[in-house]
């Protein structure tokens, strides 16, 4: 398994270069070699700590800060995703499908919407691509119709989003 973060990175005076997230697959130990995405840069983990206690290991909802070697806070951007780096580690995208549901949004919404999504300690802007299909709430199925022109409140769909940042 690999071991994923959503990280925020911090300079601490005497250890040195510390990203800090939680652990949402897999397990972080020291001594792993750990990939950040999208960057693509890796160092070794040289020790994990959760509230100023060090781990022999991190397991998934453990939010922990963890030492890396020779890099500095501008290798590692806030909302980079660590991972192993011997084991699939995560890579950057240029777009990806996501099932949408439309809670309260004034109108409709159209290809180009171009909202703020959040995932842990990432606020990304994205763009809607493409408005692949609507979906049954009830059945999760696709439906029948072809590339919808809007969707509008209590709609589920399948959307293309293309991030406007890596």
């Amino acid at each position: 398994p690999r071991a994923e973060f959503g990280t925020r990175v911090y300079k601490i005076s005497g250890i040195g270069t510390v990203p800090c997230g939680r652990v949402e697959t897999g397990v972080l130990r020291p001594g792993t070699i750990v990939q950040f995405a999208p960057s693509g840069v890796s160092s070794e983990c040289k020790s994990v700590e959760m509230h100023h206690t060090a781990l022999a290991q991190a397991i998934p909802g453990d939010n922990v800060g963890f030492n890396v070697r020779n890099l500095t806070v501008k290798d590692i951007k806030r909302g980079n995703v660590a991972s192993d780096a011997k084991n699939q580690p995560a890579v950057g995208c240029e777009d990806f499908t996501a099932q949408v549901i439309v809670m309260n949004h004034p109108g409709q919404i159209r290809k180009g919407y171009t909202p703020v999504l959040d995932w842990h300690t990432s606020h990304i802007g994205c763009k809607f691509g493409e408005l692949l299909s609507k979906i049954d709430r009830r059945t999760g199925k696709s439906m029948e119709g072809g590339e919808p022109e809007y969707f509008k409140n209590g709609d589920s769909a399948l959307v293309k989003i293309v991030p406007t940042k890596p």
